[in-house]
Order: structure tokens, then C-alpha cells, then sequence
């Protein structure tokens, strides 16, 4: 028999504690983004993060609360930084610091602040611009391989406050790749080929796509799956959430790519493109907006998944990990309702 000296209870971490540990796994993702797409979100990160934590100072002195106890938390840089991650690199910078306006400003604090929110504030603010502003929320530049004119730091500084790089290009020259083709995101291009009649296979032999998913994309999607591995290992996180939306994913697009090879994505490509390692263990895993049962976090997880699966197939999106997490968030009471565990020594109502 093995004994364990006292105390056998578990210290938590702190809500300071466990937001910078969030925003420290979210390191490798950034870099990896930064490295295949330039130094663009690197700036989005600092101007988000910067506008949140300014806009939660000053809502809490006009409410006469502590501002920097409360800033200290580090709650509005996390969502600072999820939201610099998630927006194109050289989006223009006021649509930026809306959305963090938005999201700090209505989706946190109207409803209370930090404990009160109904939905995740970040992908609240991206849905606000991507509604409002499509064509801008949907231009991301090739990877750096396939750029036809490489940006530097003063580049990406240049295009994100004027709109031209230091050399006079604009926005739409420096997406066009080496061939002279204006750039797309991989889940967008699939979606488009597979409207016109094209085939799988044919969609994934242009160049924006790599090994198994889109260039660059794969890879950082893995950087992120790294950091939120990491997160469940230190119990951070709960694996359920990320656990139940993954396998909803693969499950829904196994099932679609089984009965049309041809005329849907593939598994691989559905898990490792586009925002689903963020969505599934970083924005998702949202304590304050997403289910609080054990069993309600695997549904709430699966449910995202599933509406994940679905917009990227039949909607007019072509990711769709933002609007699934806020429609699951309004689910989060009915959830937690029938998902409620049984009181120890009670019986099972009738």
C-alpha cells in the first residue's frame, strides 16, 4: 500500500495564471503563422491586444473599479491575442480595433464583465467584421513561397496602416502569386472548385495546398494542436471540448468523403486547415461561454464540430469555426440543463 502525504487537495491556478498560461501555448501556433505569413499578425496581435486591454481600463473607470486589479487578469489580452490570430495579416487597422472595441466593450462588459459573458467575445468581434466587412476578412496573402513580392517588417506596418507597402504595392498586388493569381485561402479554393465540377484530387494539385491540407495551414495547425496538448497535460483544459469537436469533424467528413470522394473535403483536410486547432482548444475551451457539465462538454464540442462541418460544406463561408462557437454558446444553458449529473444519494427524478 502506498501513502501519500497531506495536503491531498489540488490548488487551481489563478484566472491571471491560467490566461497567460493560455496565451503562452498559443506561442508556437503565432510563431509558425508569423514564419509562413509574414509579420502582419504579429502586428494584428499587438494592436488587438493593446485596443482590449485599453478598452477594459477604461470601462472600469467608468465604473469606478480597480482598472489595473482587473486588467490584470490578463482575460482582454487572451482575447486580444485570439482575436490578432483569427483576422487576415494586413487587415486595415480600425477594422481591428472595432472589433476589439466590440468584443471587450459589448460582449464582455454589457453583460457584467469577466463571468457574465454568453458568448466568446474574440469570435464575436470576428464575426462583427467578417459580416461587415467579407471581402477584407476573406483576402489572406499566399504563403511567403508563393508570394510574388515578399513583405517585410516596414512592409506589413506600411499595409496595415495605409493600405501600400513601402514600395507602392497594394494589398491586392502583394496577394497575387508567382504566377500572377490573386490568393485564397485552401478551404476556400476546394469549395469553389468543387462548385464548378472539379474533383478533389484536381483542387488539391495547385500550389496553395501542401502534404495533406493547405500550405503553411497544416503546419500551423499542428503548432496550435501542440500548445493545446499542452494545455490538457498541465489540466488547464478539459479534453473534452477539443475531444468532442474533433472527432464530430472527422466523423461528419469520414462519412461525407465516404459516399463522394470526389465532391467533398477530405478528413485531413477538414482537421488541419483553416481555424480548427485553434477553434477546438483554444476558442472553444472558453470557460466562461461554453458548457460546465462533463457530459455537456462533450456535446457542446460535438455540436460545433457538426456546425463546423456543415457551414464549410453547404454555407457561404468557406471556415465556419467562429459562427458554429457562438451558436453552440446559445445552447450553453439548455446543455448544462438536461446534462446535469445526479446528486450523490439522491435518485433519478422521474
Amino acid at each position: 500500500m502506498n501513502l501519500l502525504s497531506s495536503p491531498f487537495t489540488r490548488q487551481s491556478l489563478k484566472t491571471h495564471e491560467l490566461m497567460r498560461m493560455v496565451i503562452l501555448c498559443c506561442i508556437p501556433g503565432i510563431l509558425v503563422q508569423a514564419y509562413f505569413f509574414g509579420y502582419g499578425n504579429l502586428i494584428q496581435i499587438a494592436l488587438a491586444a493593446a485596443t482590449c486591454w485599453g478598452t477594459e481600463a477604461i470601462i472600469m473607470i467608468m465604473r469606478n473599479r480597480p482598472a489595473l486589479r482587473i486588467t490584470g487578469d490578463h482575460s482582454a489580452l487572451l482575447t486580444g491575442v485570439l482575436l490578432g490570430i483569427a483576422v487576415p495579416p494586413f487587415l486595415p487597422w480600425w477594422m481591428t480595433v472595432i472589433a476589439a472595441v466590440f468584443a471587450i466593450g459589448v460582449v464582455k462588459h454589457l453583460y457584467g464583465g469577466l463571468g457574465n459573458n454568453l458568448f466568446n467575445p474574440a469570435m464575436a468581434g470576428y464575426v462583427l467584421l467578417l459580416i461587415s466587412f467579407p471581402v477584407a476578412m476573406t483576402s489572406w496573402q499566399p504563403v511567403a513561397a508563393l508570394s510574388q513580392h515578399p513583405v517585410g517588417v516596414w512592409d506589413s506596418l506600411q499595409l496595415v496602416f495605409t493600405g501600400f507597402s513601402a514600395d507602392g504595392f497594394s494589398l491586392q498586388q502583394v496577394r497575387m502569386t508567382i504566377d500572377g493569381i490573386a490568393a485564397a485561402t485552401p478551404l476556400d479554393t476546394v469549395k469553389t472548385d468543387l462548385h464548378q465540377g472539379l474533383t478533389l484530387d484536381e483542387s488539391m494539385l495547385k500550389p496553395v495546398f501542401g502534404s495533406f491540407a493547405g500550405a503553411g495551414w497544416e503546419w500551423i495547425n499542428l503548432a496550435f494542436l501542440l500548445g493545446g496538448l499542452y494545455l490538457i497535460y498541465r489540466r488547464v483544459t478539459s479534453w473534452a471540448i477539443p475531444g468532442g469537436m474533433l472527432i464530430s469533424l472527422f466523423v461528419c467528413s469520414a462519412i461525407g468523403f465516404a459516399f463522394s470522394p470526389d465532391g467533398t473535403a477530405s478528413p485531413l483536410l477538414h482537421l488541419f486547415s483553416g481555424a480548427t486547432m485553434l477553434g477546438a482548444f483554444f476558442i472553444a475551451t472558453d470557460p466562461v461561454s461554453a458548457c460546465t457539465t462533463v457530459r455537456g462538454r462533450w456535446i457542446f464540442g460535438a455540436l460545433i464540430g457538426l456546425l463546423v462541418y456543415v457551414i464549410r460544406t453547404w454555407g457561404g463561408y468557406p471556415d465556419g469555426v467562429a459562427f458554429a462557437v457562438l451558436l453552440a454558446n446559445m445552447c450553453v444553458v439548455l446543455i448544462d440543463h438536461y446534462s446535469k449529473p445526479r446528486t450523490y444519494g439522491h435518485k433519478e427524478a422521474r
